[in-house]
């Protein structure tokens, strides 16, 4: 009976997230509000606060749930083959990365943080963009980091330089695909920016 329990206490908490990115997505999380959410999910606003603490606490589960730290992707590709280059690596970590970007549910949830969530109350979207970022960056560093020791970064290129360049290609590719994710494919044209990048940076 126990378990029975833990298990519709996970599908209400699952139907309560999926509830909230579809509402979000439609109206911004600013102009969404909790009953609307327990509404839409057929359930009550009393189980919203049985899972969730507030608005900004259900807004940070669903956030959990695209993240991608830059590591596990690493780890990802590194289980694969072992032998892997750090620079290539990168490489096959940000493919990884890309692909996920591709499934429809990342895709809402990041585009509801960067385009339909705005300041208010406990949640800060550029606090949250700032701290993602920052992780992304740090753990992508060590890899770079890396490849200089082993000599396979240009001479002229820090891994601090090499970081960032990656970062902010990466961020302007993201960028510009959810604004229109019709408009092309992001594992095409970022492969193909990950692939000239690389190349350019390599000694």
């Amino acid at each position: 009976m126990a378990r029975k329990t833990k298990a519709e206490a996970a599908a209400t908490r699952e139907a309560l997230l999926e509830a909230a990115e579809e509402m979000f997505f439609a109206k911004g999380v600013a102009r969404t509000s909790l009953e609307q959410i327990a509404r839409h999910a057929g359930l009550t606003r009393g189980a919203v606060y049985w899972h969730f603490k507030n608005k900004g606490d259900l807004f940070m589960a669903l956030i959990e749930q695209v993240r991608m730290p830059f590591q596990s992707l690493m780890d990802e590709v590194s289980n694969a083959d072992a032998e892997l280059s750090p620079l290539e690596t990168i490489r096959l970590a940000c493919y990884a990365g890309l692909v996920r970007l591709e499934q429809p549910s990342y895709q809402r949830i990041l585009s509801i943080l960067l385009h339909r969530c705005e300041f208010f109350s406990d949640i800060n979207p550029l606090e949250m963009q700032e701290e993602i970022g920052n992780e992304c960056f740090e753990e992508m560093l060590d890899v770079f980091v890396l490849a200089k020791q082993q000599k396979l970064l240009r001479e002229d290129l820090s891994p601090e330089m090499a970081t960032r360049l990656m970062q902010a290609m990466l961020g302007g590719l993201f960028h510009d695909w959810l604004r229109n994710p019709e408009a092309f494919s992001i594992r095409e044209r970022g492969g193909e920016l990950i692939d000239a990048a690389i190349l350019m940076m390599q000694r």
